[in-house]
Formats: C-alpha cells, sequence, structure tokens
C-alpha cells in the first residue's frame, strides 16, 4: 500500500504521537491497512482517529440526520397538510419525492442558494408559457410542469422549516448547515487533520478544507499521476488541477504528491469476453499468471456485484479471499418469496374470487417450510396438477392449503399493519427450522426491516397501500447487504469500483468494464435539466465520469499487471461496447496493450446415445412384460427403446404438470371422452337418423362429461386458446355424427357392436416348439358393423400415415422395425386380435384409423398391396423377439432436427 505507507511515514516524521492527528479518509476501508502498517512500523502509541469527511460535517453541523422511509414519511405528512393540488396519496408522492429529494440535497449541497434554484426553474417554465396558450387542461405536459415547480416552491421551504424545528436534516441540509459554521469551527478547533486521497469535493467540504489549512490545522495528502495530471484533456484530473490552484498551496506548503507512476513498465492485457458471466471462467487462467499464489497483492474488482455468486464459484483453488462488497440482499431467495408475496397481495386485489396457481407455487418453492407444511404443500401441489387447476377457487383453496403453518399471509391482508405483524411472527417462526446460515441471516434482515418499517409507519395516520408497503420494503432491502467474514489483510481481495479508494495493488483484474459501468454514463435520474445544472453549478453525468475516470486510472497507475475484461455481447441495457477509458489507454498512453478475444464457443454437443444392457433384472421383467403386450408398448419401443425401458421396465411415468393451454394429448383425450359417452349409449343398436340427430343437439353436455374426466374445470375453457380448443373438438365430434349420419341415410345398416373394447389374454405364439407365447391385451376405440363387415376403429389425433402394407420375402423381418409404420403395426394386432376372438369368428373383418385431424374422412381402412394379416405377424413376432433378445441393448434412438 505505496500511498498509505508515505503518509504514515511523514505523519511519523512530524509527531511520533499519532494520536494527535485526525485521519479523513473518503471511506472507512484503508483504516484496516493503515493499522498494519503501523504494527509493521513497530508503532506502540495511541491510534489516530478516523473520521470520513460525512462524518466530520455531520459533527460540525450538529443536526440529527434524516433520510429514506422516516424522511418519505415525514415529507409526505408535510405535504398533506399543504392541500396542494394534485392531491397525491403516498404511493403517487412515491413517484417523484425520492428523485426531487435527490436533486434538493444536491441544490442545497452546490448551490448557493437553493431558494433561487427553485424559483428559476418555475421562472423558466413561466417564460416558455409565454409563447404557447396552455387553455385550462391541467393535464398537458408543459403545464403539469409548470404547478409542480410551483407547488415545489411552496413545500420545498416548508419541509425545511418543520425538519428544522425538530434539529432534523437532509444530507443536503447538512452542508448548509455546516457551511455557516466551518469559519468558526477552523479558528476555534485545537485539533489537527489529515485529508487522504481525495479527489472531488463539494463545495462546503472544499470550504472546511481550506478553512482548515488557512489556520494550518490540516494536511492534504492527494494521490496523482503526472500522466493524468498535466494532460489538460484528461478528465481524470480535472478536479485535482483545479485544488492544485488553491492559493493555500505555495512555496511553504507543497502539493503532496504528484507521481510518474502510471508510464512505469506494466503488464495491461484487456480480453474481449463473449457473455457476462464467461467473464469469471476466465479468472483461473488469470490466477495462473500471478507468481505469488497467496494472492495478497491482487484485487478483483467487479463492477457489476451480479458476478459475485459466479465469481466465487470459480475461485474453490484460492484459499484465502476477503470480499468486501456484501452479497446483496435483494438476490437471495427469502427476497424472491417476499417479493412473490407482495404480488400474491396486489394480484388479490384484483381478483377475490380465485388465485392463479404460478402466483402460489413459487411462494410454496421458495419459502422455507416445516415437515408437516412440506406434506401440505406436496399433497396441494398434486392435487392442482392431477387436476389441471389453473386458477384455485378460494373455497379449494383453503381446503386444502387451511392447516399450512403461514396460511394468513396467502390471504388478503385486511391492512397493511396487519399483514406486517403476520410478516414478522412468520420470520420469527422459520428461524427455528432447520435452514443454513445464510437463509437464516437473510430472513433476521428482513424480520429488522419489517419492524424498522412498522415503527417508522406508528407515528402517522395516513392509510398506506398494500403496494406502497412493497415500495418502502424494497427500499430498505436494495440497500442492505449481508456481509462476508473474511481476513482483509491476507489472500484474494474482492471488491467493487469505490472499496479500491487509496489501496493499491501489485495485480488488478477488473470485470465488467463497458460503457454504462465504468462509466456510468448520462443515467442520471433527475427533474433538473442539464443546462440548468451547469448554470448553478451542480453535478451533471460528465463530473460523475471525472470521477469514475480517476478511480480507475488511480488504482491501475501503480499495478504492475492489470486484466480488464468487458462483456463484448449486446444484451439488455448492455450494448456490449468496451469502456472509453480502455479506448483511451489504448490511444494516447505508451504502453502496449495485448488483446485477447474469449469466445464462449458452443461446439456441437457430440451425443452419445445412452444403452442399457439387459441385464438377468431387466431380462426378468421383460418376462412379466410378456403376460401383458399392448400395440402402444411395440409403438413406444419403435418411437425410442429408452422410453420403452422407462415406462415398461422400470415402470416410471412422466409428472403431472399443470396446463394452462390445452395439450396435444389431452385434447384427443376430451373428443375420445366425448365420442365414449356418445356412443356407449347406442351400443347393440342399428343406427336410425334419429339417434345421431339427439346425439348431435347433446354434443356440449357430452363435452362436459368429457371435462369432467379429464379431471378439468370448466372454467379452463371459457376463454383464450382452450375456449378455441373446445369448440375444434365440438366441431370434430360434430364431422365424426354427421359422417355416420350420412352413411345411415344413404341406406347403409351401421351398428354399434363395442366402444373401449377391452381383450386381454390373446396369444401370439413367438415359437410353436417351445410354446413360448405373450400375450396381447389393450382396447379398442370403437367395434362396429357397416353392412355386416366387422370395423375395428382406432382413433388418432394425428394425421393418418402409411396404411398401405407391401410385405414381401426381403423386407418381412424388418418391415415394422420402423416408426413411420406403427399406425399399420397397430391395427395388424387389432385384427389379429379380433379374428382370435370366437365371438366374430367368420365375419369380414376391416380395421382403420379414423383421425381427428381429418375426420371428415371417415375412416381409412388398411390395405394389404403386398402380403398378408400372416405375414405382418411374422414381422410383429421379428420385432417382439428383438425387445426380449438379451444381445440386443436398449439404445437410446436420438433424434435429429433439421430445418
Amino acid at each position: 500500500m505505496k500511498f498509505l505507507n508515505k503518509i504514515i511515514s511523514e505523519l511519523l516524521a512530524q509527531n511520533t504521537d499519532l494520536s494527535e492527528f485526525n485521519i479523513i479518509l473518503p471511506g472507512k476501508r484503508p483504516i484496516v491497512f493503515i493499522k498494519q502498517i503501523l504494527e509493521e512500523n513497530n508503532y506502540s502509541g495511541f491510534l489516530p482517529s478516523f473520521f470520513t469527511i460525512e462524518e466530520l460535517i455531520d459533527r460540525i453541523a450538529d443536526k440529527q440526520p434524516i433520510q429514506g422511509i422516516s424522511l418519505w414519511l415525514f415529507a409526505f405528512d408535510v405535504y398533506k397538510s399543504l392541500n396542494l393540488i394534485p392531491n397525491d396519496d403516498f404511493s403517487d408522492f412515491l413517484k417523484w419525492f425520492p428523485t426531487l429529494q435527490k436533486d434538493w440535497d444536491d441544490i442545497l449541497k452546490f448551490s448557493e442558494s437553493d431558494q433561487a434554484v427553485l424559483q428559476y426553474m418555475f421562472d423558466e417554465e413561466r417564460i416558455k408559457d409565454w409563447a404557447q396558450n396552455l387553455g385550462d387542461d391541467e393535464n398537458i405536459p408543459r403545464k403539469k410542469f409548470l404547478n409542480f415547480w410551483k407547488n415545489m416552491n411552496v413545500f420545498l421551504p416548508v419541509l425545511k422549516q418543520r425538519l428544522q424545528e425538530k434539529n432534523w436534516a437532509t444530507s443536503g441540509m447538512i452542508h448548509e448547515t455546516a457551511k455557516s459554521k466551518i469559519n468558526d469551527f477552523a479558528k476555534t478547533t485545537s485539533e489537527q487533520f489529515v485529508f487522504c486521497g481525495f479527489n472531488a469535493f463539494t463545495p462546503v467540504e472544499e470550504k472546511l478544507v481550506r478553512s482548515l489549512l488557512q489556520w494550518d490545522k490540516a494536511q492534504c495528502f492527494f494521490q496523482v499521476d503526472r500522466y493524468y495530471f498535466d494532460d489538460e484533456r484528461q478528465e481524470t484530473g480535472r478536479f485535482l488541477r483545479n485544488h492544485k490552484t488553491w492559493k493555500e498551496f505555495n512555496d511553504s506548503r507543497a502539493f503532496n504528491w504528484i507521481e510518474n507512476d502510471f508510464n512505469q513498465p506494466k503488464n495491461i492485457k484487456v480480453y474481449e469476453v463473449s457473455g457476462n458471466i464467461t467473464q469469471t471462467k476466465i479468472l483461473p487462467e488469470i490466477f495462473n499468471e500471478i507468481e505469488n499464489k497467496t494472492y495478497s497483492n491482487t484485487a478483483v474488482v467487479l463492477l457489476d456485484e451480479n458476478l459475485l455468486p459466479a465469481s466465487l464459484d470459480v475461485m474453490h483453488s484460492v484459499e484465502n479471499i476477503n470480499i468486501t462488497m456484501g452479497f446483496p440482499l435483494k438476490n437471495l431467495s427469502f427476497s424472491n418469496a417476499v417479493k412473490q408475496l407482495f404480488y400474491l397481495q396486489k394480484q388479490l386485489e384484483k381478483n377475490k374470487s380465485s388465485y392463479y396457481y404460478r402466483d402460489i407455487f413459487p411462494i410454496l418453492e421458495e419459502l422455507p417450510k416445516s415437515i408437516d407444511d412440506e406434506q401440505i404443500i406436496n399433497s396441494f401441489k398434486s392435487k392442482i396438477e392431477e387436476r389441471n387447476i389453473v386458477y384455485i377457487s378460494k373455497k379449494l383453496f383453503s381446503e386444502l392449503l387451511g392447516e399450512l403453518s403461514y396460511y394468513q399471509l396467502l390471504q388478503k391482508a385486511n391492512s397493511t399493519s396487519e399483514y406486517l405483524d403476520l410478516l414478522i411472527a412468520f420470520c420469527q417462526q422459520i428461524k427455528w427450522l432447520d435452514i443454513d446460515d445464510i437463509q437464516y441471516e437473510n430472513i433476521s434482515h428482513f424480520e429488522n426491516a419489517f419492524r424498522i418499517i412498522k415503527n417508522q409507519l406508528s407515528p402517522y395516520q395516513f392509510e398506506i397501500k398494500m403496494e406502497t408497503l412493497e415500495i418502502l420494503i424494497n427500499q430498505h432491502i436494495n440497500s442492505e447487504s449481508i456481509d462476508f467474514q473474511g481476513e482483509p489483510l491476507r489472500g484474494l481481495q474482492i471488491m467493487g469500483l469505490l472499496e479500491t479508494r487509496l489501496l493499491n495493488f501489485e495485480n488488478v483484474i477488473m470485470l465488467s468494464v463497458n460503457e454504462g459501468k465504468l462509466p456510468l454514463g448520462n443515467s442520471q435520474n433527475t427533474f433538473i435539466p442539464f443546462d440548468i445544472r451547469r448554470y448553478f453549478d451542480l453535478h451533471t453525468f460528465l463530473e460523475n465520469d471525472s470521477i469514475y475516470a480517476y478511480h480507475f486510472y488511480r488504482l491501475i497507475q501503480d499495478a504492475k499487471n492489470v486484466h480488464l475484461l468487458f462483456n463484448a455481447l449486446s444484451s439488455g441495457v448492455n450494448t456490449g461496447e468496451k469502456s472509453r477509458f480502455i479506448t483511451q489507454i489504448e490511444m494516447e498512453s505508451s504502453h502496449q496493450i495485448e488483446h485477447l478475444i474469449i469466445e464462449n464457443s458452443s461446439e456441437p454437443i457430440i451425443t452419445q446415445p445412452v444403452e442399457i444392457q439387459k441385464t438377468d433384472i431387466v431380462l426378468e421383467r421383460l418376462e412379466k412384460w410378456k403376460q401383458k403386450v399392448s400395440a402402444s408398448h411395440l409403438t413406444s419401443y419403435l418411437y425410442n427403446p429408452i422410453d420403452f425401458y422407462l415406462s415398461k421396465i422400470l415402470n416410471t411415468s412422466e409428472t403431472d404438470e399443470i396446463e394452462e393451454e390445452l395439450s396435444v394429448r389431452n385434447y384427443g383425450n376430451l373428443v375420445h371422452y366425448s365420442l365414449q359417452e356418445i356412443y356407449e349409449v347406442l351400443i347393440g343398436k342399428i343406427l336410425k337418423e334419429s339417434d345421431l340427430k339427439e346425439s348431435i343437439k347433446a354434443i356440449d353436455k357430452y363435452i362436459e362429461i368429457g371435462i369432467e374426466k379429464l379431471k378439468h374445470q370448466p372454467e379452463f375453457y371459457e376463454k383464450g386458446m382452450n375456449f378455441i380448443h373446445k369448440a375444434i373438438a365440438k366441431k370434430v365430434i360434430e364431422s365424426i355424427l354427421n359422417h355416420d349420419l350420412e352413411l345411415v341415410k344413404k341406406g347403409n345398416k351401421l351398428e354399434i357392436v363395442a366402444i373401449e373394447k377391452r381383450f386381454e389374454n390373446i396369444d401370439f405364439y413367438l415359437d410353436e416348439n417351445t410354446k413360448d407365447k405373450i400375450s396381447f391385451f389393450g382396447f379398442i376405440d370403437r367395434v362396429d358393423k357397416l353392412n355386416g363387415t366387422l370395423r375395428i376403429i382406432d382413433y388418432k389425433t394425428a394425421k393418418i400415415k402409411n396404411l398401405t402394407v407391401k410385405i414381401d420375402a426381403d423386407n418381412a423381418d424388418e418391415y415394422f422395425h420402423n416408426n413411420d409404420r406403427k399406425q399399420a403395426l397397430q391395427l395388424c394386432i387389432y385384427q389379429y386380435v379380433i379374428q382370435s376372438m370366437p365371438e366374430f369368428w367368420g365375419l369380414p373383418v376391416e380395421t382403420g384409423i379414423w383421425s381427428f385431424a381429418e375426420a371428415r374422412k371417415g375412416v381409412v381402412s388398411l390395405q394389404f398391396e403386398k402380403g398378408d394379416i400372416n405375414n405382418a405377424m411374422e414381422s410383429i413376432k421379428s420385432l417382439i423377439l428383438e425387445v426380449l433378445n438379451p444381445d440386443i441393448n436398449f439404445i437410446e434412438n436420438i433424434k435429429s432436427f433439421s430445418n
């Protein structure tokens, strides 16, 4: 820590008792390093006092700071008392006050008079008003803006007065108060102050430093490099060049220190990386280049805090890591669950009759739960998924989740105060569960936040909406982080850019060095236009860019090895553009920059198919399978042998998932179930026109029965795509009935023999000598007689494909080893089954498919162009023998997808 060492050496040379000094720093982080330096120098006296400059100004102002939620509530109370128009409620007030408050603090810190700026804003708008007749419409944007600043000219002075009455002050008011006290403080104080490593000052801070210098009660140590100080074009030295002109720096008091470290030899590498997370994957390679494997003089600077988890994942080989930036509370699972709870409350405001399953499931998954709660939740989810309930009625919700320990949190809250009490009680309750340390810390932070907000709300009488409470909690949580334990003086340092102030490292690795991250650019959230900010010397994005430029250049000026990584991919707000600071070094500095392009290459993955051997246990299961073989088993095997293995050998099944839009499978089931209900009442009858006409009239009733069989709610089909699917299903059923009606009208004799005809124990011999056999079982959708011919009909949702069979001696064994012929395979098995049943002996048989996709075509029959049913069954036997063959493994059929 070269800069800090120089300061300590200088101070020890002046006075061996450092307790005489007050060391003023930009932040707290360097204190621990200063203490280490003192230890290395064998200093045994009392330590100096340490302050940030904000703490020193607070001390001079002697005001009680107020900020955040406390300030918002107090300010709103003042606003309401003034009866200004528009008469905003608290949620509307929060849409503009936080931005205004930052602007007001800027005005108080940087301008001579806040009243002058407020009046100027109002005057500017009034001048513009001369050029346009605004009329009486209050909603014209220019007039609304005019009224806004008119109100602020009333509101802000009153707010300042009320705050002063209570001795409270915003940060801007603290600066304003301190400004009037600085001269007396500088004159009367007997203390010595040492200002270390500052760059930009507010006017009040500058006045404080200069006043103390004038009374010889202060010293200033700046960390400056000639590279950016001497070059007027360099924004980095903008503020420091101004400080050098202070009259307080003269022949008797030098401006310390201007060095020439940046131009010393450096190894600078710039990495153009394809992807945000990919940047972290390069870290191990960079660590390999570092000779000191303790990494005690290495800093990883994250300009995007979201990269912290991914960075930690790749640092498993680093023994000692110190993280100074903290992990944002908002990124943890419990934080997401709390957000979901508030979102649910807002949804319950809109829909008071039911719960949308997607609003409930994430909460149940994210929140910590007891064993009893877990059982209740699992039962709830299985029932909802089984019945495909998208919108859960309040009655059913209460029946299924009423015993849940936090059930009240999922109910519409009567008031925000009551809901806060429930949240506090819930946090206390779940801290007793078996949870990890991070989650415990997360929950404790939230419990504390809920208590703080409850206490802050208690003095005020105005109503707080649920969405407003959510804003208050988010505001509190967004500023909170969980601190990591570590050894700050050993090992690798992981920090944000601001934490690097005053610190120097030999190896600097900086991630996300993108435009928009460094510098932040023109992203100020303000109501005050750029030109007015410039007119009143308020900071703009240009000054902020200069501040960030100094942090960047100062950090790398003493470094020997600098690794700058940026994300070259455009995504969201990231443009994929490297920071202008990298371009400046490339174009202006004398350093040779090594450029590396790192692509997140996604080589085609050569997938090895899954292969399952037919072990003794598998063969035992296959022997059992032979007792009940269905056509669908064989078509499953043709599609993918591994699917067959999973479902028929391991007896696994796919988990139920809630469908917001009716799946193809369930659409087919809906038509299927409805047709089953229609034709079951007609079994054994020779159909008449009246039978079919009555059925057509009653289609809606039969569809409702089909919906019940699917265990779906009727509301599922009331709107959107599901309403359309239901209408299409009705049209298909109507087409089938009309087709049968046309047959009857033309004098054909049509009799329904069976619906969902069950068959089992239909033997099929694989070897006549050994009597090795399998037994077919299954269901035939419809069996009817048309003019004396027995028709075996299978319903299909898909279109009909390859129902013409061409079997000869050359292809007999392999013919049905083809997934494209699975429909014909199924019909051949059905034909064999029917011909094996005594009740149907002697009847001419026809098998066919009735496709829902082409319902008007009617039944399309299986045709044998070559061979016959016996040849077909020989080919099916060959397929079954392959399934049973212990030497042929189950090998995954990998689907290839091409355009």
